[in-house]
């Protein structure tokens, strides 16, 4: 048992060693950290703090929300037991019978609290309210007014803009698993599959890809993640997709092509990154999204192809089974491109002559013209 479990963890410690850094993670989170940001530019978060607050985690979010509310309520009521204290309507002054409170029903730091609450939130229980005698008073219900408006919007505003952020769209847009390299009419691609698990369509959905590796420049420059664009076909068309259906996207190996080089032996070898884009409008909000996906050389198989996965039933309809959406079959592939490539150049020279059936040939000996010379 000991063995089995010290077998484990150096199979465990082994991948980890060989476990590669990515800049985007499967579910589209970009794991990249920010260290000596200058204080101008914290500055600056402050400045667009709708989109901070928007950014926020939920746990942060609701933090602000509560601590927004509970702050004005307290405060307000800390500044109502002060008119309150300096117009001496507070019980342990003992105020005649005639005498005009400025907010009525106050007696102590509770009450203020209450009363501060019901002025914000509009309650109106009827039991405290805000009399004519101080000036003061009716300044600060007016200012404690507008005040609640402000927060009520902005907040309710963010927590409602948070809900319906199409972030959470995108997560009922799934890629495969793997992508895959084979032949398709009769060329070398890389193919993705993708899918939307929603009726509701993406309006102008557009497709495009990134490949992150690291490059020395001829000047002896070392660029990490440099990004070299990747294009990416669809048959149905790259422009406004009809994403009723999982959708198979293929990238084409030619000369210009990143993968060109790279064959089924080497591809292991290679360090990149192929960060996949889908851009398009969510049909129920109008609201622009975004999903994302990576693959690393392990996640690319070389000489496999997506099983199918729509089929037609007996009664008519289309039929999508998504336990086929990641899986693969192996298939006949050339190990590199530049071999396809070779294979096809060289069948187009060797079917470009033509046979001629009159053509003799006849071999002339050399003794013979040597002999003619001499006579």
């Amino acid at each position: 048992m000991l063995a089995y479990l010290r077998k484990k963890l150096n199979i465990h410690l082994k991948e980890g060693k060989r476990r590669r850094a990515r800049l985007v993670s499967k579910d589209g989170r970009c794991n990249i950290e920010f260290g000596n940001v200058e204080e101008q530019s914290r500055v600056a978060f402050l400045a667009d703090i709708w989109t901070t607050v928007l950014d926020l985690k939920w746990r942060y979010k609701m933090t602000i929300f509560i601590t927004a509310f509970l702050g004005s309520w307290f405060l307000f009521g800390l500044l109502w037991y002060a008119v309150a204290y300096l117009h001496k309507d507070l019980p342990e002054f003992y105020p005649s019978v005639n005498h005009t409170p400025c907010v009525e029903n106050i007696n102590g730091l509770t009450s203020s609290f209450l009363f501060s609450l019901e002025t914000q939130v509009t309650i109106g229980y009827g039991f405290r309210c805000v009399t004519e005698q101080c000036g003061t008073a009716i300044f600060l219900l007016i200012a404690q007014s507008i005040l609640g408006v402000i927060i009520n919007s902005f907040m309710c505003g963010a927590i409602l803009a948070k809900i319906s952020r199409p972030k959470k769209r995108g997560k009922t847009i799934t890629f495969s698993k793997n992508a895959v390299i084979s032949k398709r009419g009769g060329k070398l691609c890389l193919l993705i599959r993708v899918a939307n698990l929603r009726k509701s369509l993406l309006i102008g959905g557009h497709i495009y890809g990134k490949l992150l590796k690291t490059t020395l420049t001829p000047e002896g420059e070392t660029i990490i993640l440099d990004q070299v664009n990747i294009e990416f076909i669809v048959d149905a068309g790259n422009e406004n997709l009809f994403f009723v259906s999982p959708l198979t996207i293929y990238h084409i190996i030619n000369k210009n092509s990143p993968f060109f080089e790279m064959s089924a032996e080497t591809l292991l070898q290679h360090d990149f990154e192929l960060v996949v884009f889908l851009d398009g409008t969510v049909e129920a909000t109008s609201a622009t999204c975004q999903v994302r996906t990576s693959y690393i050389p392990e996640e690319v198989l070389w000489g496999f192809r997506f099983a199918s996965i729509v089929s037609k039933t007996k009664d008519g309809k289309y039929r999508v089974d998504f336990s086929n959406f990641s899986k693969t079959v192996e298939v006949e592939t050339p190990h590199c491109a530049f071999c396809l490539y070779n294979q096809k150049q060289s069948i187009t020279k060797l079917t470009s002559g033509y046979d001629n059936p009159a053509f003799t040939f006849t071999e002339i000996s050399e003794t013979v013209g040597a002999n003619e010379t001499k006579m």
